[in-house]
């Protein structure tokens, strides 16, 4: 029998390679896929996608989802406690193993092990070390498509906010921006590809600037502001 494995899902490019990797492999039963909410605007946390598309993802892939609600703005020691609480829940169903589409950043990947660790969980990375460039190739070449949703305004410009990645995308980005954003460059919704049994049908909003408090100075300051462009996606 095999172990059953939660799938973290960000509804984005790297969950959906990391997810077609995990069933092709065919090492773990998923079972769970498990999304972060904003609790106040019910969109994925990060990529603005609204939750009834998310619904629809989730209904596509034909895996059972579980919605972890969270404050607009929630504490470290909020988020840890809403975290160890839907953990606990969900390992009490026999799961094992928790599943993610990260890459290469050590900090965040340290953090999840510790983590689960506390409650007896196992956390597994299909993606691990890869290079971004040849990652991001491979999801193009598999078939699955994909549009930006939100873009951080520190490394792109709002006329990449609603693009599909596709080679045109991919030779525009400035060469500090990694082809994956993995450094929270930008994220996306996507809407079709070899694990989803019919694409997510949607159409593009309007764009919208949204800007957040930096972190505040050592002397207690706060040092300007983050500027973010989110494009909405409508479900049809």
């Amino acid at each position: 029998m095999k172990p059953k494995a939660l799938f973290n899902w960000s509804s984005g490019k790297d969950s959906a390679l990391a997810l077609y990797r995990i069933l092709q492999e065919d090492q773990y039963e998923v079972t769970t896929l498990l999304t972060s909410i904003n609790h106040e605007f019910q969109r994925i946390s990060m990529h603005g996608v609204h939750v009834s598309l998310l619904e629809q993802q989730a209904s596509a892939l034909g895996i059972p989802l579980v919605k972890m609600e969270l404050p607009k703005e929630p504490s470290m020691e909020e988020y840890q406690d809403i975290m160890n609480k839907t953990m606990t829940e969900i390992k009490s169903q026999g799961i094992t193993h928790s599943v993610f589409g990260d890459i290469f950043l050590e900090d965040l990947r340290k953090y999840r092990e510790e983590q689960l660790n506390t409650i007896g969980i196992q956390a597994v990375f299909p993606l691990w070390k890869e290079h971004t460039s040849d990652l991001i190739r491979e999801f193009l070449h598999l078939g699955f498509k994909t549009i930006v949703t939100c873009v951080n305004g520190t490394y792109l410009d709002k006329s990449f906010a609603g693009r599909i990645i596709d080679e045109k995308f991919l030779d525009d980005l400035p060469e500090n921006v990694d082809p994956c954003g993995e450094n929270g460059e930008f994220h996306t919704f996507t809407f079709d590809g070899p694990v989803f049994k019919s694409p997510v049908m949607f159409e593009i909003g309007e764009t919208v600037k949204k800007t957040y408090p930096k972190p505040k100075t050592e002397a207690g300051e706060e040092d300007g502001t983050y500027t973010f462009w989110f494009c909405d996606l409508v479900s049809k």
